[in-house]
């Protein structure tokens, strides 16, 4: 499960990544338009900032922008900035691995067999989704609602 940080933080990005490109947004409208607490995501984009996913500029026509393309930020990098590791178990993952004090032999340890498997498929899916990909979903979801797009598998 991800923290309400990191939930604010994916929905922040993905506002910006709606916005013209370069144009700054200020906190105050980000975080009315989002439901966020203006203190909190302050902090939150600031973190993104630091890491290089945002840019800001103060003074008149200041605020936050998007430091990346929305093609070029993955959901999983994002998550893993703010939340650590994606693996469910330390045995398993690949930024911070430990061994488990319990477990005498991780290559038949049914646990972490499983919770390789689980890695991987998160792995996969967030590594793979992109703010562009966020987008593209969200905007064809809207069109099915109102029944503008036929949906076709």
């Amino acid at each position: 499960m991800i923290s309400k940080k990191t939930k604010y933080a994916l929905k922040a990005l993905i506002y910006l990544s709606r916005t013209k490109k370069g144009e700054p947004v200020l906190i105050a409208d980000l975080a009315e338009d989002e439901k966020i607490p203006k203190k909190f995501l302050e902090l939150i984009l600031l973190t993104l900032k630091n890491n290089g996913i945002l840019h800001s500029r103060k003074g008149k026509g200041g605020g936050y922008s998007l430091g990346k393309l929305p093609k070029e930020i993955s959901m999983g990098s994002v998550i893993r900035m703010l939340e650590g590791p994606l693996a469910p178990v330390p045995c398993v993952s690949e930024t911070a691995y430990s061994k488990c004090t319990e477990c005498e032999d991780e290559t038949t340890c049914g646990i972490r067999l499983v919770m390789k498997d689980v890695r991987d498929a998160i792995t996969q899916i967030l590594d793979h989704t992109t703010l562009q990909d966020v987008l593209e979903r969200t905007e064809r979801a809207a069109l099915l609602e109102k029944g503008v797009l036929n949906y076709m598998i």
